[in-house]
């Protein structure tokens, strides 16, 4: 998933503390089987690809918040 590779500034890294377990956990699962596939020199068989239409956004809204929450606090401390 398109989200699992995305660079994990403060704000990602936040977000994905965020996530529910079983999230958590299947993020976790994919990041692991793509460094077992790489170190194994293989592609993931194309049946497994994930197609565009069933790409499933499940970090957006934790990080939605995230930058809101913190576009708050630089309010506040702006005051």
């Amino acid at each position: 998933m398109r989200e699992d590779t995305i660079y994990e500034d403060e704000d990602i890294k936040e977000a994905i503390r965020r996530l529910p377990e079983n999230l958590y956990n299947d993020r976790m699962c994919r990041i692991k089987s793509a460094l077992d596939l790489t170190m194994k020199h293989q592609i993931l068989p194309k049946d497994q690809w994930t197609k565009y239409e069933e790409e499933n956004f499940y970090l957006e809204l934790y990080l939605q918040e995230v930058i809101r929450e913190r576009k708050e606090r630089e309010e506040w401390a702006k005051k």
